[in-house]
């Protein structure tokens, strides 16, 4: 690194600082008691501990104390932190639209609270809990400045309950102190609790945090206080066998036949901030489809991560890069690939190990290996997939983090050229967020290496954003080189030098209907090196937002386009007269966009384009309805059409996308879901149904139906039904 740059560095932090009103802090006292965790808080201890309240507002203002009170009260023992919460609102019209755990939390009355057990601002162990006494669980990295540092596919054992007293009602929670890392003889943990309240339409949070930013912002932390040092981390082995049983048919090759595969991981604490995981014979099979998205770009799009063992410090892996550009690992890469006719296809996971956690107060570290197997028929090799990763925390929510990926098949197959025997791609990036979360980047630079190749294969970016209460700003480079390639990332195109700007002024007016107003100019331009620099891609993008009292919010924006094909492409992918490359089309379109208040029995969300689209005309509308029956059911109903107008030869096409969905919550442990997507474009009629039975913590029966027809002749493609049993056992 240059000088020039640690003195950047140095600059930003020189910046004064947001001020908080006050520092927040409480104190967690022992006991040897053991409470019946039943909602009801009747335990001794509960009288005498200490409590955290007086919660600030945080919307529809950020400058005074929430309406109704919320009270925490925490107490630990050798094993387990207990939580007592008390939750008063204005009535006994408490919303909560699913008995499913992993609700989300804006979508009815809720409390979560947010523990940094590490001190460090940057990840963060969330437990939340509703008035019928739902649970959820998250992990949070990147200091919570978006939503991308937002899992919520963790999962840990632990016990919670709720007694709903009219007006009010009392939670009760019981975590293990296993479901924690941290470090042995801490005495704070850093703590930020924040609250939906849908019958006063008011969110609130225990520490202030300043609208504008992220409501879950490691930024904006109290601390709690032990009244004696906490021991080790004593998380037990977990072991968390399967079984799945399936019975297929495929009508398009004229096969069926059924098939029983057993396997499972293995969770190992290592020290008190390390997770050791281990799988054999993994399933990710299809108990919970993916959802179809019609694409009318040139790439690739990317689907979130949903499998257990991909989780756990999953930022130590898949943070580095853009993630939108030049994303050296996506998980999702493992365990999928292409057969001969370049379809995509699940490629059998033989097994593999990870490693990850904290190391020290300041350093983390990454590691897995994972062997896939080989596929003669289609053509597929076996692979080690391995990457390292470290993370050094710097500055008081920055870090440095550097990388190794390879990629690699040791057998010698005749159909992998030399060119494709490994990849390997070694990285450094350099997170930047300041104390208050006002200043935040990202500096990186990674190299691919491939056999014969070593030259050039650079991959580097530099971003960096303020965030403030009225103006927003955020400037991005991304050069790509194109011989750069990561067999395991996500890189939607290489051969790219890529400049992003966005100005963003805000407005709070004092009214009883808006709660805010912006405009925003959104300019992204792509040039392409080999081209000699020539400008292949330019969007620019006006937007003003307006945001209302009752949490709904209006967009309507207008796009200025240019695009330069290097290739003839076909948008409608109907295999028509596709347009030709070696062309630039200029075309403008406006879009409207409305979602109400997500809290109704009855809401909806949707945007509307319409305008021209490369030499022709296009009007789209993505919209989604959502009906709850409180709290068991909830009826959804996506659209998307895209209606596209090309002049002759080109094709026009009518693009459907239907996927109605409803969710049956019988009770907290059994549920019921049904998913249908038609897509005319994917000449596919799909069918996911699927019941789970919780049977015990984490421990599921999953029966499973799937059923999908070809379209315009509907017949039968693929069926097939699956019997799966999962177990997790602590030992």
């Amino acid at each position: 690194m240059t000088r020039a740059f640690y003195a950047f560095v140095v600059l930003l932090y020189t910046i004064p600082l947001l001020s908080q009103t006050k520092d927040k802090s409480f104190t967690v006292k022992f006991t040897t008691e053991i409470p019946t965790i039943d909602g009801v808080l009747d335990e001794s201890f509960w009288n005498t501990a200490e409590s955290a309240n007086n919660f600030q507002q945080y919307f529809p203002t950020d400058s005074v104390l929430a309406e109704n009170p919320t009270e925490i009260k925490m107490v630990f023992s050798d094993t387990h932190l207990y939580i007592g919460l008390t939750v008063k609102s204005i009535g006994d019209k408490w919303v909560t639209p699913s008995l499913k755990r992993d609700f989300r939390a804006s979508t009815g009355d809720s409390m979560s609270l947010v523990f940094d057990t590490f001190n460090d601002g940057t990840n963060a162990f969330l437990f939340g809990i509703n008035p019928y006494g739902v649970r959820r669980e998250v992990l949070i990295s990147g200091g919570g400045s978006d939503l991308r540092g937002f899992n919520d596919s963790w999962d840990v054992k632990w016990k919670g309950d709720s007694k709903i007293y009219g007006d009010y009602y009392t939670s009760e929670m019981a975590i293990p102190l296993t479901s924690f890392k941290f470090k042995e003889g801490e005495t704070k943990w850093r703590f930020q609790s924040y609250r939906f309240d849908l019958q006063t339409n008011e969110r609130s949070t225990w520490v202030r945090v300043p609208q504008g930013q992220f409501l879950v912002s490691l930024a904006f932390m109290g601390d709690m206080h032990f009244e004696k040092p906490l021991g080790k981390s004593r998380t037990p082995l977990a072991l968390i066998p399967y079984v799945n049983t399936i019975a297929e048919k495929d009508y398009v090759l004229d096969n069926s036949g059924s098939n029983i595969k057993v396997g499972g991981d293995a969770k190992v604490s290592i020290g008190n901030g390390m997770n050791l995981d281990i799988t054999v014979n993994p399933d990710f099979s299809n108990v919970e489809v993916d959802n179809i998205i019609t694409n009318l770009t040139r790439f690739e799009v990317s689907l979130p991560e949903k499998r257990q063992f991909f989780i756990d410090n999953s930022d130590l892996f898949s943070s580095f890069g853009g993630s939108r550009d030049a994303n050296p690992f996506f998980s999702r890469r493992i365990g999928i690939a292409r057969d001969t006719a370049g379809n995509t296809i699940e490629n059998r996971i033989i097994g593999g190990v990870r490693l990850s956690g904290k190391l020290n107060e300041d350093w983390r570290l990454g590691f897995f290996s994972i062997q896939t197997d080989e596929d003669i028929d289609n053509e597929i090799a076996s692979n080690n997939n391995t990457m390292l990763a470290l993370q050094k925390k710097v500055f008081s929510r920055s870090n440095i983090n550097m990388f190794f990926i390879n990629r690699q098949s040791f057998k010698d197959y005749d159909f992998v050229e030399r060119e494709e025997e490994f990849n390997r791609v070694l990285g450094l990036d350099y997170n930047l967020a300041s104390k208050n979360n006002r200043w935040i980047g990202k500096f990186y630079t990674h190299k691919s290496f491939q056999p014969d190749d070593s030259a050039g294969n650079f991959s580097v970016g530099a971003n960096i954003g303020r965030i403030t209460r009225y103006f927003n700003a955020f400037a991005d480079f991304v050069y790509i080189d194109e011989d750069f390639s990561s067999d395991l990332g996500f890189i939607r195109r290489t051969d790219i030098i890529k400049g992003v700007a966005s100005l963003e002024k805000v407005f709070w007016p004092k009214s009883k209907i808006v709660n805010n107003y912006s405009f925003e100019l959104f300019p992204v331009t792509v040039w392409r090196p080999s081209l000699d620099y020539k400008k292949t891609d330019q969007d620019i993008r006006f937007t003003g937002k307006l945001g209302f009292q009752d949490q709904s919010q209006v967009t309507l924006g207008f796009n200025n386009r240019f695009t330069f094909l290097t290739d003839d492409f076909d948008p409608t992918r109907t295999d028509g007269e596709p347009l030709p490359g070696n062309l630039g089309y200029h075309f403008n379109s406006v879009d409207f966009s409305y979602m109400s208040n997500r809290a109704g029995v009855l809401s909806a969300m949707g945007q509307a384009t319409l305008g021209h689209f490369f030499n022709g005309n296009i009007f789209s509308l993505d919209a989604q309805i959502f009906l709850r029956i409180l709290p068991k059911a909830q009826i959804t109903l996506a659209l998307n059409y895209n209606n596209i107008t090309l002049p002759d030869p080109y094709p026009s096409a009518d693009i459907w996308l239907l996927s109605p969905k409803v969710e049956l919550t019988f009770s907290k442990s059994l549920f019921w879901s049904t998913l249908i997507q038609y897509s005319n474009l994917e000449d596919n009629l799909g069918i996911n149904s699927r019941l789970q039975w919780r049977f015990a913590p984490l421990s599921d029966l999953f029966l499973v139906y799937n059923d999908n027809y070809f379209v315009n002749q509907f017949s039968p493609r693929y069926r097939s039904i699956n019997l799966k049993f999962t177990y997790w056992l602590n030992i």
